[in-house]
């Protein structure tokens, strides 16, 4: 017959407490600090929604660290934390206790639960303990937003509702919090999961970052991957497959270092789609470039270089292997500033791929009118230059030019050369 250790005084205390819920809230302004925690486990195993919101109004700590307690069904009680920060956020005039500054969710704070609950807790991280400071009780209204600290970790299936959630109320009072990511761990795709949390996120007070073992990951498609900033070279290897597509966009914050180990990675020799919008090529060698196409030529079905600040000079550098990409269906590389005899170049370096279905140009410079706009005149004999040159290389064929601006103004507008 096993004997079971007696409760302490202290469970047995908040136990009666909580009993009566309406007591409870209303003594909760009375009662001593180092019966709030024992009290919060205590409400979160019974999932009591009024009394913890009513600890979260009244929490006597500077940190309230929740990690933790993911396994005692925090989410399910998730409404019932944010609530009562929402009636914190809201008054102008704090209480007369509140010293919260940081709301922790992640797995930290260990510490902090067994000094106050002894064994409550179920197992967490013993790193970085969370600190409880002591404040005065005349402390004005804090000038700085409440800080909300998670970390994003892609190892898990299951947490992207808590993770919505959390971002979603995030967003929603923008200006009264900061939500800080201090730690990122990607290890399992598929990355447009990844990416769908990743944009609600600000990410500048990233540490540590860590993506591991993407494994059978075929596509990649990354949209303003800033805090891949010198780091690129780290995510590429941890392919561990070649890939299928590459897709980058609105990467203008890469370094030429990450664009080199990008063109560079043994692991997009197989490409069959590669596509890159908004990537500044203005002051970069394409030879890197050159060599990955040279590698995927017998591969690549779709490539596109659209808003990457491309210049005359560059094209020469990739129109000899351009036109041996014989399986290419889709070719855009509008946004770029090229002159009409790059235009043309281009058209005739492609007019050999018979697969090609789709092609989009930039209308060139010398078509624009002082104030940016096009010469629409002009743009008519252009286009019947164009589609001479088409006739002249005698193969059926539609091309299409862009203006300036497509993909994010959208006053793109696309006009039309045929023959056929």
């Amino acid at each position: 017959m096993s004997l079971r250790t007696p409760p302490t005084l202290l469970r047995l205390a908040g136990e009666s407490l909580l009993r009566d819920q309406a007591s409870a809230i209303a003594a909760l302004e009375y009662l001593p600090a180092e019966l709030f925690p024992l009290l919060f486990i205590q409400a979160c195993w019974r999932r009591m929604q009024k009394p913890l919101k009513a600890m979260v109004h009244a929490w006597p700590f500077t940190v309230l660290p929740l990690g933790c307690l993911s396994q005692m069904s925090l989410n399910k009680l998730l409404k019932a934390v944010l609530d009562g920060l929402d009636v914190l956020l809201a008054q102008e005039v704090p209480p007369r206790r509140w010293k919260l500054r940081v709301l922790d969710f992640r797995n930290t704070g260990a510490k902090f639960w067994r000094m106050w609950c002894g064994d409550s807790t179920q197992k967490c991280s013993r790193t970085e303990p969370v600190a409880v400071h002591s404040s005065s009780p005349n402390m004005e209204h804090p000038l700085a937003p409440l800080k909300v600290f998670l970390d994003l970790n892609f190892n898990e299936r299951d947490g992207d509702e808590f993770l919505k959630y959390i971002i979603q109320w995030a967003q929603q009072r923008e200006g009264l919090l900061h939500l800080c990511c201090k730690a990122l761990s990607i290890s399992e795709g598929p990355f447009q999961r990844v990416r769908r949390v990743l944009d609600g996120v600000q990410l500048d007070c990233i540490q540590e970052a860590e993506m591991l073992s993407l494994r059978h990951l075929q596509e990649l498609d990354m949209d303003s991957p800033f805090f891949l900033r010198g780091r690129l070279d780290q995510m590429l290897r941890c392919l561990q497959t070649p890939l299928d597509k590459l897709c980058i966009t609105n990467c203008q914050q890469l370094t030429h270092s990450d664009l080199t180990h990008l063109f560079q990675c043994p692991n997009l020799r197989q490409l069959k789609s590669l596509h890159l919008f908004g990537l500044s090529l203005a002051d970069f060698s394409l030879e890197p470039l050159r060599a990955l196409l040279e590698a995927v030529a017998p591969t690549l079905e779709g490539l596109g270089l659209d808003n990457c600040a491309m210049a005359d000079s560059q094209v020469e550098t990739i129109l000899p292997v351009l036109s041996r990409c014989h399986q290419l269906r889709g070719f855009t590389i509008s946004e770029n500033n090229f002159s009409v005899d790059t235009v043309e170049k281009l058209l005739r370096h492609t007019a050999r791929l018979s697969s090609l279905e789709l092609e989009l140009y930039p209308v060139p410079l010398e078509y624009y009118r002082i104030q940016g706009t096009v010469n629409e005149e002009r743009l008519v004999l252009l286009r019947a230059e164009l589609t001479g040159i088409l006739k002249e290389l005698g193969q059926p064929r539609s091309i299409f030019l862009g203006t300036k601006y497509c993909h994010n103004s959208g006053k793109c507008k696309v006009y039309d050369a045929e023959f056929s």
